[in-house]
């Protein structure tokens, strides 16, 4: 049987979350795309907006888009409901492409 592919999408500042989230829906059968952890330790490290402060995020927005293309469904990681101006747009995008869309937090 072929694995679910879901495409997390949220706020860099949550980037733990994402981890954790990947880890857990990996345990349960599924395949997951999204934002990478990086270490204190990575050079240009901030703790968040990082594809800002090196100057990638329209390469990295597109990017995204490209993993919400291969996915199954979208699962947002929207810790106490918030939902940026990135995340909002890979939302509509996903639900404009008939791509099935769960939230973290009830929105």
């Amino acid at each position: 049987m072929k694995p679910n592919i879901i495409c997390l999408c949220g706020s860099s500042r949550f980037i733990e979350s994402f981890a954790v989230l990947a880890w857990e829906f990996e345990k349960d059968g599924n395949i997951c795309l999204g934002l990478h952890y990086l270490p204190p330790s990575y050079p240009t490290h901030v703790p968040d907006h990082l594809a800002e402060a090196e100057g990638v995020r329209e390469q990295m927005d597109e990017l995204h888009k490209r993993k919400i293309d291969l996915a199954d469904e979208v699962f947002v990681i929207n810790v106490n409901g918030y939902i940026g101006e990135s995340t909002r747009s890979e939302i509509e995008y996903a639900i404009a492409h008939g791509k099935p869309v769960k939230y973290l937090e009830a929105v």
